[in-house]
């Protein structure tokens, strides 16, 4: 990547449509574009004022390919910080291809995945997360992801971070104060109070790191693995949470021989949804097969939907299963299916096994708002204010925070222990490097360039 390469790209979705942007940014963008677009007012793209847009044709070779609109951004104020172009044509492939084609012919090189919003951050236009929060408005299929999006991108994860790091930039300097200059105590602060300093930035970090449950519930979504006998209803439930067929239901056992996944919004939580095979003893080779990828997606999920038949009383494969999901770490949801027939299970039973227990019909759809309302409850913290709170939405800032408060939590224990001071101070200076990765101060390029990776071309 050649980063001080003019590019450009095609910004608007690929396809027919009534019009269609291009952008170009680097330090020739101006030029490139005059080459390609002549205003009808005559002036050059040099001569026009930034921010304004012009109308003019769109030529290649000296022949009119399309007329359309520019409008220019000049560095810093654009973007990207660079000298910036974005002209708006009419949005047919062929023609939008040919406009593209001018315009790398006139000195612009293709842009790379997500290189636009790279230069932004390299240029110091967005922080890391806000560069993250971008990629993530791109994908939203919800509100609630719409909204924490849109806050990280205003800087709320950012202006967070760099109030816990501008206090312990203050503290790492009270320690080495000690630290040179022993005799003449130039520190403000006494041992005890620099280690009541210290747990006090670490309830602000444990505060914001404890924001990811519900940033990871709602952004990233929960791995959900529905499991049970076969014939319970998994796949009725399965579909009833999806919103179409997805899975195939007869009065069949073992219908579902396969892992079947989707991802869907049950309330303000995003479940990645895994439908699995009937857990039971078979001696069909392919059916079995499913019944170890069922029992290995338990191994993996966060969250379990452990279905049971309220029409059929409790047997040993029922058992069996509640045995399977004891083993696992996730957090477990007992769903008594089948409420729309005679009660004959032992509901007893089900509550002594589970803390969680949901009672539900996915034939007609009976109280599926008490699930919604439970996982909601599991998973979203009602204390934080998606609109307004800073929250971690992805495992990458997660796990920075966690090393951050790793060598904080040593600094501590140095500072109660009364060591040397220089020993707090080193691992003080770990936990503001680490928590500067979330915003990039100090990220490796190999995360910055997988970041951007999963950018599309053009943005």
């Amino acid at each position: 990547m050649g980063f001080y390469d003019t590019i450009a790209a095609l910004s608007s979705p690929v396809g027919k449509g009534g019009v269609a942007v291009i952008r170009i940014s680097g330090s020739e963008a101006f030029e490139i574009a005059e080459r390609v677009f002549k205003t009808a007012s005559g002036k050059t793209v040099i001569e026009l004022k930034p921010n304004m847009m012009v109308y003019g044709s769109i030529v290649s070779d000296g022949r009119v390919i399309d007329d359309g609109l520019l409008v220019k951004f000049a560095s810093p104020r654009s973007f990207t910080g660079e000298d910036t172009v974005e002209i708006n044509c009419h949005g047919g492939m062929f023609v939008t291809q040919k406009v593209l084609s001018a315009i790398f012919a006139a000195g612009a090189r293709p842009a790379e995945a997500g290189e636009f919003t790279r230069r932004a951050f390299v240029n110091g236009k967005l922080a890391l997360s806000q560069a993250e929060a971008l990629g993530t408005l791109l994908e939203a299929k919800n509100d609630e992801q719409l909204t924490l999006a849109r806050g990280a991108m205003s800087g709320k994860i950012k202006n967070a971070c760099d109030g816990i790091y501008k206090k312990l930039t203050a503290l790492v300097a009270q320690v080495y104060a000690r630290v040179d200059y022993p005799e003449e105590d130039l520190a403000d602060m006494t041992s005890e109070e620099m280690a009541t300093e210290a747990r006090e930035i670490i309830s602000e970090l444990e505060a914001l790191r404890d924001t990811y449950r519900t940033g990871h519930a709602v952004m990233e979504g929960v791995k959900t693995v529905i499991c049970g006998k076969p014939n319970v209803g998994k796949s009725s439930i399965y579909n009833l949470l999806v919103g179409y067929d997805a899975a195939i239901v007869t009065e069949i056992e073992g219908t579902t021989r396969d892992l079947l996944t989707e991802t869907v919004s049950l309330g303000r939580v995003t479940l990645r949804l895994v439908d699995t095979a009937g857990i039971r003893a078979t001696d069909d080779r392919v059916e079995s097969i499913g019944v170890e990828r069922a029992k290995r997606s338990l191994a993996d999920a966060e969250l379990i939907l452990a279905v049971f038949d309220n029409s059929r009383e409790l047997d040993d494969e029922d058992f069996e299963i509640m045995d399977e999901i004891k083993q696992q770490n996730a957090t477990k949801i007992a769903i008594i299916n089948k409420n729309d027939e005679n009660s004959i299970i032992s509901e007893r039973v089900i509550f002594e096994n589970f803390e969680h227990v949901v009672k539900i019909s996915a034939k007609n759809e009976y109280n599926v708002s008490e699930l919604k309302g439970l996982v909601e409850s599991l998973y979203i913290n009602e204390r934080i204010d998606v609109s307004r709170d800073a929250i971690l939405i992805n495992a990458r800032q997660n796990a920075s925070l966690e090393i951050a408060l790793k060598h904080l939590r040593l600094a501590l224990d140095a500072l109660d222990m009364g060591l040397p001071p220089d020993l707090a101070g080193v691992d003080i200076e770990l936990s503001m490097g680490h928590l500067s990765e979330i915003d990039g101060r100090e990220v490796g390029e190999d995360v910055v360039s997988e970041i951007f990776s999963h950018f599309c071309v053009g943005k």
